[in-house]
This record gives structure tokens, sequence and C-alpha cells, in this order.
């Protein structure tokens, strides 16, 4: 059984990138005007980023399912994915704005972070899930990280970089899923899609 296509409910033009990679033929459900999406992204007291990775993507997937019968589009599986930076415990978001990704970076500087992908797709009831789990160090001086922020790249990245950017040559250290770091872990997500019939 082959499926024609899927719903990728997510503004990042990298995840559709990377679904075109899989060849995975795709349609964009962005959320409308009246729709709070950052309202979804909002961290509960003392909520875990593992946790918390996996419930706003849960959010999104459920929103998204909504939108398409709103709209009245043909039923399809809908992808979600949501990718957060954590420090330990500590999310470290989208940047608010330049000093704020000026000390998100400095928090990264040195440090092994870690970055985590989640992934839903699906239609009916529940979706299936997936979640994607790398280490990350980055080596930045302050100078660089001044640089690297006038460069404007830092701003709606979680954790103020993007590792097919310029911050690549920061990266001492990867471990994990290139691609999930990105936004969409390939080999889970292509998983995922052959439990749905996909043959990739």
């Amino acid at each position: 059984m082959s499926m024609p296509f899927l719903y990728l409910a997510s503004q990042s033009p990298r995840r559709s990138q990377l679904l075109t990679q899989l060849g995975v033929h795709h349609e964009l459900l962005l959320p409308g005007a009246d729709e709070d999406s950052e309202a979804l992204e909002q961290v509960l007291p003392g909520e875990a980023p593992a946790r918390y990775v996996q419930r706003v993507t849960g959010l999104k997937w459920q929103a998204a399912q909504a939108r398409r019968r709103a709209r009245g589009l043909p039923a399809a599986p809908i992808l979600c994915a949501d990718t957060t930076v954590a420090l330990g415990r500590q999310i470290l978001g989208k940047p608010l704005h330049a000093a704020d990704a000026t000390r998100m970076l400095g928090q990264l500087a040195g440090h092994s972070h870690t970055v985590l992908t989640a992934v839903a797709v699906g239609q009916g009831a529940a979706p299936l899930r997936s979640l994607s789990r790398s280490r990350v160090r980055l080596l930045l001086s302050p100078a660089q990280i001044a640089t690297y922020v006038a460069s404007g790249e830092p701003m709606g990245k979680a954790g103020a970089y993007a590792v097919q950017g310029r911050a690549a040559a920061h990266i001492a250290y990867l471990s994990g899923s290139y691609s999930g770091i990105m936004g969409l872990p390939l080999f889970e997500t292509a998983a995922l899609l052959r439990q749905l019939g996909w043959s990739l």
C-alpha cells in the first residue's frame, strides 16, 4: 500500500527539505492567523525537556488535525515535530532578541548540551511517536558569539543556533542524529512512515 502524501504541520523550511530528501510527497498545513501557536510552546513549571518536547509535539498534532477538519481538506496523515535544546534540565527555546541569543550561546559555549526532537505522525485518534536525542558541544569565544548573533542566524532557532548554518564552524562534537538537530530525525521518521505503509 502506498500513500500519496502527508500534511506537514510545520513552518520550518528545513523539515520540508528533509521530507523531500526522503522522497515523501507532502503539503504544508500551517496555522491560520486565528491560531496562537506560541501558546502551545509554553513550558510548564518544573517540566523536564524530554517531556516538554513530546507534549508540545502532541499538542501541535492535535491542533493540525482540527485545522485540517475545519478547512475541509482530504484525510491524510499529519506530521508534526518540535525541537528543543536542553542544558541539563534547562530548556533553551528560540531567542526573543539579540541579547537573549547572546546569553544562550554564552551558556552553551564549552558545555555539552542535548538536542531533543519529537515527531508525531498519523491520522485518526492518536499518532505514532518518536523521540530523537543528540549531544552537541559548541566552542565559541565572546567575540565569535557577537559575530554570529550579528549575522541574524540565531533568531527563530531553538538554542539560538542552526547546525546546518554558520554555527557548524563552532561545533566541536556531535553525536546522535544530524537531521534530528536540524529539526526532523530522518531515521526515526522513516521508521514511523514505514509503519503507516510508506515504502521508503
